[in-house]
């Protein structure tokens, strides 16, 4: 895979983060830390902190509660709350 490969580190900031972005979006936690490892190499710290945000719900929830509709999850309580708050990420 390009990532494993290190094919992403001759790419611009723009392509490279195209390329980390199923890590960001995955919900397994391990993809989650890789996507935190391969985004901080970017060295944008607003960039980091969208990634931490989604590790942060994926390590509470181990999923991503606002797609359970669209998925047909039914939502358990403690998400539910945290959409109903207003965390619909």
């Amino acid at each position: 895979n390009i990532v494993g490969f290190g094919w992403d580190q001759q790419w611009d900031k723009d392509r490279r983060l195209f390329a980390y972005l199923p890590f960001e979006h995955s919900e397994h936690i391990v993809d989650q830390r890789e996507a935190l490892r391969l985004i901080a190499q970017l060295d944008d710290p607003e960039l980091l902190d969208f990634a931490q945000k989604h590790f942060d719900i994926i390590d509470k929830f181990g999923r991503f509660p606002h797609r359970n509709a669209v998925l047909g999850r039914q939502s358990r309580d403690d998400e539910a709350e945290a959409i109903e708050m207003g965390k619909n990420w």
